[in-house]
């Protein structure tokens, strides 16, 4: 599937394929949280990094977010890149050099009408706020962390790959 984003101001305007566009994967980490998700989460879809094109790329900035982890006493940068519009802060969209080939657009900056997911994954539930209240439906996956599955994965579980 094409995927269409832009940022709110419309100064930045991408596309790009995605064999896994349901948006389903909600991650309650503080990074997200902060950058991204108004409503305590923030859901990145999966894509195909060959394939982005991008209109206004001047006009974006990249975050990479300080990490701490327990023990260590200084964070450290991120490698991963979040793109935002410098105008108007909209997110864009998460690069990992990690992996070179994906592209994860936050399914808010997406214009094209998305799919429906017949369940969601709440992740990083142990570094959610403690005013979110996780809205899990019957048959949604819960994790403390990061779960095994990837994007690609779950929507090969559930025959949504195409």
């Amino acid at each position: 599937m094409q995927l269409e984003g832009s940022c709110h101001c419309g100064a930045v305007s991408f596309t790009l394929d995605s064999a896994h566009p349901y948006p389903y994967q909600r991650c309650y980490c503080s990074i997200c949280r902060k950058t991204q998700g108004g409503g305590g989460f923030a859901i990145n879809l999966g894509g195909d990094a060959r394939s982005l094109k991008v209109r206004g790329r001047k006009h974006i900035s990249i975050y990479h977010a300080r990490l701490k982890d327990d023990g260590d006493k200084r964070a450290h940068r991120s490698s991963a890149e979040r793109h935002f519009c410098a105008l108007c802060g909209s997110g864009l969209w998460l690069f990992s050099p990690e992996w070179p080939e994906l592209v994860h657009p936050f399914a808010s900056a997406i214009d094209t009408p998305l799919p429906v997911p017949p369940e969601h994954t709440h992740l990083m539930l142990g570094s959610k706020a403690p005013w979110v209240e996780v809205e899990a439906h019957p048959g949604d996956q819960r994790f403390e962390v990061y779960p095994k599955e990837s994007i690609a994965h779950w929507h090969e579980r559930l025959g949504l790959t195409g």
